[in-house]
């Protein structure tokens, strides 16, 4: 039975193998959810032919806030982030599925002040990393001190830009990058979204201080690895509290995205309960921070959010 409330309304921007999935999930299932799809837009229009309905095509992005739309789920590139998002803000909340873009100063400050602006809310997908409340929890509270995420999969799977573009396998496993995940972001934009989003969860540390691994393994031909190692303080003995996770993700040879992170890229349009899209702020801090305070009839101020639970990205929330 359809819900009995005025759908959500969601346009998707991106239609490679996430953005599919998602339109083929909204139109599908998104009526019983109350969830409306509204648009599609692609860089290439070329590929919606066919695919998606002609009313739902948007040819012009400059032209989404004739949609009207609740929400705006990028899935294409960090370019689009960083050439469109502010504009995006000015209609719609935001959830960013190229977190990566983030990494660019200028593209976070743009945001922040669209945010600030048009009263709109910018939410971050977590993807393909594990325990990101954990990660953020323990950063909150001032336990973290350092973390470190490490990708590998097969060459084919990368896209990389820069002089990363020029880095060769030489042999069965090639680190290609170690570093801070902001150096790593500009040159692997569609390899580094797991990264950018620890950097996110764990602002004590940052893009700058979070440290990003890009490992070629000619043996993951159908597989992404994700390993993401943390350690704490030292408890009375001297030893550290650490954390090490290592995620397999099936992933068909070649592909940048893996299957679990399409899948958990729907879950992040709903809420972690019912089903329904959560709220698009950070009720519980409202008034939180001096200078926040609200009246009683004031619009929620938003926040940014992963994958729509409640996750604090910095020491309260990030107020966006």
């Amino acid at each position: 039975m359809a819900l009995d409330r005025v759908p959500r309304r969601v346009g998707v921007v991106g239609y490679g193998r996430l953005g599919q999935s998602l339109v083929s999930h909204l139109l599908t299932q998104g009526p019983e959810l109350g969830l409306e799809l509204v648009f599609v837009w692609n860089r290439d229009p070329g590929r919606l032919a066919g695919k998606v309905p002609p009313s739902l095509q948007l040819q012009n992005l400059a032209d989404l806030g004739e949609r009207h739309p609740d929400l705006v789920v990028e899935v294409a590139h960090p370019k689009i982030i960083q050439e469109s998002g502010a504009q995006i803000l000015r209609h719609a909340n935001l959830l960013v599925g190229s977190p990566s873009a983030l990494a660019d100063q200028a593209t976070e400050r743009q945001l922040l002040e669209a945010s600030k602006r048009w009263n709109h809310a910018v939410f971050v997908a977590r993807g393909a990393l594990w325990g990101t409340e954990d990660i953020s929890r323990l950063d909150a509270a001032g336990g973290l001190q350092s973390l470190r995420v490490t990708m590998a999969t097969h060459p084919d799977g990368f896209r990389l830009e820069g002089p990363l573009a020029a880095a060769q396998s030489t042999g069965p496993r090639t680190v290609l990058y170690e570093g801070p995940v902001r150096g790593l972001c500009p040159f692997a934009p569609r390899n580094s979204n797991t990264m950018a989003a620890a950097a996110l969860a764990a602002p004590s540390l940052g893009f700058d201080r979070v440290i990003g691994v890009l490992v070629a393994d000619r043996s993951l031909t159908d597989m992404h690895v994700v390993d993401v190692e943390l350690s704490g303080p030292p408890g009375p003995t001297g030893r550290s509290f650490a954390v090490h996770t290592h995620r397999e993700n099936p992933a068909e040879p070649g592909a940048v995205t893996g299957s679990a992170t399409v899948t958990a890229f729907w879950r992040s349009l709903l809420a972690p309960g019912p089903g329904l899209l959560s709220a698009f702020s950070c009720a519980p801090h409202a008034g939180a921070e001096g200078g926040m305070s609200q009246g009683p009839g004031a619009p929620p101020r938003p926040s940014v959010y992963h994958e729509r639970q409640r996750l604090e990205l910095c020491a309260r929330c990030w107020w966006w």
